[in-house]
């Protein structure tokens, strides 16, 4: 289905109102029309009447220029404004909801297509694109037919004054159409790449300022003026490019559009000097060609910007064509009650069909309840297997159980709505604390959020903020410390409270002050919960039932923290190195 069908299925529930703006628009066109035949009667009726005296012209005069002040100063004001509200505020809704749209999609996107997409290439397209799209509603859905209309009234009402100087003023006419078949076929492509190409401005104007701070640090900002201007470079480009063949077209058509004109005028000079033709309907025809030419200068303006829609739509529609790797089974069920046995079944994993398995061939079962600590050196697969919970990603091989069901039997929302999870890298919104905290449980009160941040051991700092719990936190939470967003972060999970647990590196952004004070609280949170933790420090985990230890994807030793202290293999030395590292750093304090 081309682009075009597809948006017109946006359009469709607004059929009504664009044909009530068209009709509007049509009798604000028609009124304009009465001006060449105003100046005909003034001309030849009045002016010419050598029968009329004096007083007899100026009567007739003035009653004329009576009514065409009631029609112009009157009526066409209110015609107006009602065309050019109805239009904008039909092209807004259908922008609103493609946007609506286009934002639904992004939530169902997995977390695979933003690790290969970047968000200023995203945000081009919902803003940008989008809002070139307006174009075509306008000039193409309203203002074309408006044009086209005028047109045909202008043709007729001359066909009426006179056949073969009409058929004169449309003799251009195939020529006209055929340049703008050519010129503007090509159009399409250059304004899509245009496009592409500003995308990827946008794209990396916002990846470097958001790390403006490291372009600081190194001092690299005249390295980094250089990147950007490859990349605004390649858009003046294609900007230009598509300015020169532009350029082109309009020379063309405008030159066709102005010789026709000059055609007209000569014949119909002809015409009055051989007698053949009234001196009022030669001045009127002259306004006729300006009511006829003028519509034809704005459609090749609105083949432009049409041009630029069409470009936009593509690229809107192959957005919205992002295929979503995690689905809801066809006769997948709500997940009401959980009772929190999960397993892995021979679960592997891999990012990539090109690349090897991030995990292998991996086999756990984990009771109600239970707490279970995931250990490892980086990269060995630990946040992979705990993200394939709540279906971040899904099982390459093999299956995740829930209670005895596949966890891809289950709604998606319903599954991460009984799942709470605190990334190492927390990202916050830009607005209050209260509201980052709120997204545990949108709709909570706010003795709710307190006792929450209470349990989190972060009441006491919200306090002290310049707003208090009002207060804003910036961009992904720029005004909190590292340990204070984490502290949000996990207020969050205790405010939705749920039965399963994910906890990511949790504590790794907190000192060991605050780690310690928080520690009981995450305990406490973790009892008679299904809880995952995966840690780095390994003294944080030593309370779970189960600590596993994976490496390059594959379970090494499972068993309690004494357990696998006695057994005396890679966990045992793994945590006499860290002891080691904490008693040498101490004594150098």
């Amino acid at each position: 289905m081309s682009s075009i069908r597809r948006y017109l299925h946006f359009v469709k529930p607004y059929r009504l109102q664009i044909i009530g703006t068209i009709i509007i628009g049509v009798i604000k066109f028609s009124i304009p029309l009465i001006i060449p035949m105003l100046i005909k009667y003034v001309v030849d009726d009045i002016v010419g009447n050598h029968a009329l005296t004096h007083d007899g012209k100026i009567n007739k005069l003035m009653l004329i220029m009576g009514v065409m002040i009631v029609v112009f100063v009157v009526l066409r004001p209110p015609i107006e404004y009602y065309r050019q509200y109805f239009a904008q505020w039909t092209s807004s809704k259908i922008l609103y909801d493609i946007r609506n749209t286009m934002y639904t999609h992004i939530q169902k996107l997995s977390f695979t297509y933003f690790s290969n997409t970047r968000v200023g290439e995203i945000i081009s397209r919902v803003i940008n694109d989008v809002e070139q799209t307006k174009t075509f509603v306008i000039s193409g859905l309203m203002n074309l037919w408006l044009d086209i209309a005028t047109i045909v009234l202008a043709i007729i009402i001359m066909f009426y004054m006179n056949v073969k100087l009409t058929i004169v003023s449309v003799l251009l006419f195939p020529l006209y159409a055929f340049s703008v078949r050519y010129f503007f076929g090509n159009l399409r492509k250059l304004t899509r790449a245009r496009s592409q190409a500003l995308a990827e401005v946008q794209s990396y104007l916002h990846e470097r300022v958001q790390g403006m701070p490291v372009i600081k640090s190194f001092a690299i900002e005249e390295y980094e003026h250089g990147q950007f201007d490859k990349q605004n470079k390649n858009f003046l480009d294609k900007a230009l490019q598509h300015t020169n063949w532009n350029a082109k077209a309009f020379s063309v058509v405008n030159t066709i559009t102005d010789i026709a004109p000059l055609i007209v005028i000569g014949y119909s000079a002809y015409l009055v000097i051989q007698d053949q033709l009234s001196l009022g309907t030669m001045v009127a025809f002259f306004a006729y060609i300006d009511k006829l030419y003028n519509p034809l200068r704005r459609l090749v303006n609105s083949s432009t910007t049409i041009t630029q829609s069409f470009a936009s739509m593509d690229r809107v529609f192959e957005f919205l064509d992002e295929k979503y790797d995690i689905v809801d089974a066809p006769d997948a069920r709500v997940l009401d009650v959980v009772h929190g046995d999960i397993s892995f079944e021979n679960v592997q994993f891999t990012y990539n069909d090109k690349e090897e398995m991030v995990l292998k061939e991996l086999n756990l079962h984990v009771k109600r309840g239970e707490t279970i600590a995931l250990v490892g050196m980086s990269g060995g697969g630990k946040s992979t297997l705990v993200s394939l919970i709540p279906r971040f990603y899904d099982v390459t091989e093999g299956r995740i159980t829930l209670d005895g069901v596949d966890i891809r039997k289950f709604k998606l929302q319903t599954l991460r709505d009984k799942i709470g999870v605190v990334f190492q890298d927390n990202i916050l919104f830009s607005e209050s604390v209260m509201d980052n905290i709120l997204l545990g449980k949108p709709g909570a009160s706010d003795e709710e959020v307190y006792d929450a941040a209470k349990a989190a051991n972060a009441h006491e700092f919200i306090l002290n903020l310049s707003d208090g719990y009002n207060t804003k936190v910036g961009e992904r939470g720029v005004k909190l410390s590292g340990g204070q967003k984490q502290r949000v972060a996990i207020a969050r999970v205790f405010l939705k409270n749920p039965p399963i647990l994910i906890l990511d590196e949790a504590t790794s952004a907190l000192d060991l002050e605050s780690e310690h004070s928080i520690q009981e609280s995450l305990e406490e949170l973790a009892k008679d919960r299904t809880t995952f933790i995966v840690a780095h420090r390994l003294s944080t985990i030593t309370h779970a039932n189960r600590i596993v230890l994976i490496e390059h994807g594959q379970i090494v030793e499972i068993g309690s923290h004494e357990e696998l202290k006695a057994k005396q293999g890679n966990y045992y030395k793994l945590f006499q190195v860290q002891q080691l590292e904490h008693v040498e750093k101490t004594e150098a304090e």
